[in-house]
This record gives C-alpha cells, sequence and structure tokens, in this order.
C-alpha cells in the first residue's frame, strides 16, 4: 500500500465500515475519578452496552507522549537503556516522554530528544498516533522520525538515569524478532521505519525552526 493511500485511510476511521459504529457504542451513564497521581487518573464509568445492558469500565486518563525514532547519519539508530520500575527491569526502546500541558508534540519530542540523548535533529517527520494500551488507557504516542543529528549535552531530569546506545536496523530487528525487545512503542516504530524505508509508507519531512 502505498503513503498515500495509507494516509486518506487514515484521515477516516470509519472507513469501510458500512453503517458506522452505533451497533458497536457504549455511552458513559456516570463517571467518577477513583484515584489522581501526579500525572495519571483512574476513571470508573458505568456504561451503556449496545444492547441496553450497563458494565463498569475502568481506565486510566493520561495526558499523552511523544516518542522519537532517531536517525544517525551513518545508518544506526539511537535507543535508549532504562529500568521500568512496573516491569523490574532494563528496558530497551526509543526515546520517549509525556507531554506538558498544553505543549506541542513536536515541542515536546524536540525537548525529549535534547533531554534525554543531547542531540538535535536538522529534519522532523510526523508519522502518526500509537494508542498502546485501548483496554485500559486514553494515552496516545506521538510518532516522530528525527535526522540530521547533531550531538550536544543531555539535560536529564532529576532522578532519571539513561544509558545511550546505537544498533543498526538489521540488529535492532533481530532484538525485537527474539525477544529481547517487547517495548509496543520501539516495536511500532520499528515497523513504520522498515515501511518508510521500503516505499510503503511516507514521512512528511520538514525542516526544523532556526
Amino acid at each position: 500500500m502505498s503513503g498515500a493511500i495509507c494516509a486518506a485511510i487514515a484521515m477516516s476511521p470509519e472507513a469501510g465500515v458500512a453503517g458506522g459504529d452505533a451497533h458497536l457504542r457504549e455511552d458513559s451513564l456516570s463517571s467518577e475519578r477513583v484515584f489522581s497521581g501526579n500525572f495519571l487518573q483512574i476513571q470508573r464509568d458505568i456504561v451503556r452496552l449496545p444492547d441496553g445492558g450497563q458494565a463498569s469500565r475502568e481506565y486510566i486518563r493520561h495526558p499523552g507522549a511523544v516518542m522519537i525514532v532517531p536517525l544517525l547519519d551513518d545508518g544506526r539508530l539511537l535507543l535508549e537503556r532504562q529500568f521500568r520500575f512496573p516491569m523490574g527491569r532494563v528496558m530497551l526502546e526509543f526515546p520517549a516522554g509525556k507531554l506538558d500541558a498544553g505543549e506541542a508534540p513536536l515541542r515536546c519530542a524536540q525537548r525529549e530528544l535534547l533531554e534525554e540523548t543531547g542531540y538535535h535533529a536538522s529534519e522532523w517527520a510526523h508519522a502518526g498516533v500509537l494508542h498502546n494500551a485501548i483496554g485500559y488507557s486514553d494515552e496516545g504516542i506521538e510518532v516522530f522520525f528525527a535526522r540530521g543529528l547533531r550531538a550536544g549535552t543531555r539535560q536529564l531530569d532529576e532522578g532519571e538515569f539513561i544509558e545511550l546506545l546505537s544498533l543498526p536496523l538489521d540488529e535492532l530487528d533481530a532484538m525485537c524478532c527474539d525477544g529481547r525487545i517487547t517495548d509496543a512503542k520501539t516495536l511500532i516504530g520499528l515497523l513504520w521505519l522498515q515501511r518508510w524505508r521500503a516505499g510503503d509508507w511516507a514521512l512528511p519531512w520538514v525542516a526544523a525552526a532556526a
């Protein structure tokens, strides 16, 4: 499928669905916040089901995030190793971070790349959005690609410990294949990269603002 066709389909969430989604829709009858943390909130809603019945839905409200696929000039990819407490282990992943209130996704991507890796990019491309946990969270991760990287100084947050690693595409692919990489956003980033390099998916590159 060409990039143009892919983009056209993406513009219509109901593409190919005759009659819309009314027969699948759930409508909220009541909603309560059961937990409010530093940046996550947990909601519990009572919903009306398509057949008229009712059910409870518990889900996480998330402010949104970005992920960057950084392309080094020599063809390697820049990744990060960091301890992810819920998993209890170090994970290998593309750089990412949450959106601040009112922050534009591209500005967030540029900020996160600089803070976590020290790199600036001369060109950026917004690939799309990833919803990584649709059964229990509304989190959307905006996927960006960055190239023309220039090294600088990292600006890690207090309490943030990140190790940088660069890998060739074939090695990253092998690590995703054999289970050494299981992070969903990184798997999607690899897929997008491979489809773009194959000429199947388009990336709208733009120069970074001076």
